[in-house]
């Protein structure tokens, strides 16, 4: 395993995502990837509070849950590094985050803090994201209660997802002039297919703010102390699977051109185009973090042998020129 410093954490390269795990990945499974992670190096795993609501109908909870089984059972400490998210939550079961959500209001983010540390058996969570965004509040409240609890020591370090840049600039503007902890962390979608950004979602109508597009990487450019962390960086098997659709934001001209140059790479190497695509962002003279599921120790296994393919500066430009 390799590591890289993420705010004021050195963590692996490489985060594991537990977004199905005590759902639709029962505990044995799940505790068997989370052991082989482990024993691989990994010290980075990302939940959230709401996860996986959509399975049962429910409000979520059942990953949190279920690391925090896993921790008291193996005696994990803080040698692993937990990331989790507040603002996505239904607020009943049968709803969903786009019909009514717990929002951000200074209430929300302190109550289910605490929740989450229970649930997760932890006395301070290490990594806290803002999930989506709540304009229903000043911006200031989410901000200013994002902050005291990392002053209060009840977390570590502040992220945000889903959220347009021009929030989240304004926002870490709001916490330095209270002199407070501001976003460190951007978790995007982002993979080596390009998406369209004109195309409008449940929570985007004017298109697209999930994705990690111009805007955000030359955001992070600006600030190399910043970190991606990129979910979704497999696409649901999109890359292996012949039985798997193409997302409809990923229909244009483009993808075609980029898969053929990666099935072309993943030949050359001997890897799958998995393990391409997750070097691919690896290397990447940016601070990315790919954020991968599994449902298997094999699925994981596969993750892992993207730690061992250096692609050549060639290779590299040819993944790269394809528009």
């Amino acid at each position: 395993m390799r590591y890289r410093k993420v705010g004021n954490k050195d963590v692996s390269v490489i985060a594991l995502g537990a977004m199905l795990m005590g759902s639709v990945t029962d505990e044995s499974t799940s505790f068997a990837i989370l052991d082989r992670f482990v024993e691989a190096g990994g010290t980075f795993i990302d939940t959230s509070n709401n996860y996986a609501f959509w399975v049962d109908g429910g409000t979520g909870g059942q990953s949190e849950e279920l690391l925090g089984r896993w921790r008291r059972s193996r005696g994990v400490g803080d040698e692993i590094v937990i990331s989790t998210k507040v603002g996505a939550r239904p607020t009943a079961p049968g709803l969903s985050y786009v019909d009514d959500a717990e929002g951000l209001s200074a209430k929300v983010i302190r109550e289910q803090a605490e929740i989450s540390r229970e649930r997760l058996g932890v006395e301070r969570i290490d990594l806290y994201y803002s999930h989506i965004e709540d304009r229903s509040v000043e911006l200031e409240e989410t901000v200013r209660a994002f902050g005291e609890l990392v002053q209060d020591g009840v977390v570590g370090m502040l992220g945000v997802s889903n959220h347009p840049i021009w929030r989240v600039e304004r926002a870490r503007q709001i916490a330095q002039g209270l002199g407070l902890a501001g976003y460190e962390v951007l978790q995007y979608q982002h993979s080596y297919l390009r998406p369209r950004f004109d195309v409008p979602e449940s929570i985007f109508r004017d298109g697209s703010l999930g994705h990690a597009g111009a805007e955000l990487l030359s955001y992070l450019r600006l600030d190399p102390a910043m970190t991606l962390v990129a979910y979704s960086p497999l696409m649901g098997g999109v890359y292996t699977r012949a039985d798997k659709k193409i997302p409809y934001d990923y229909e244009h001209p483009g993808t075609p051109k980029r898969l053929a140059v990666l099935k072309e790479i993943a030949e050359e190497t001997g890897a799958t185009a998995n393990q391409v695509v997750l070097s691919w962002q690896l290397g990447h003279e940016l601070a990315i973090v790919p954020l991968v599921g599994a449902s298997s120790v094999a699925q994981l296994d596969e993750t892992l042998g993207a730690l061992d393919l250096e692609l050549t500066e060639d290779q590299r430009a040819r993944l790269d020129a394809v528009n």
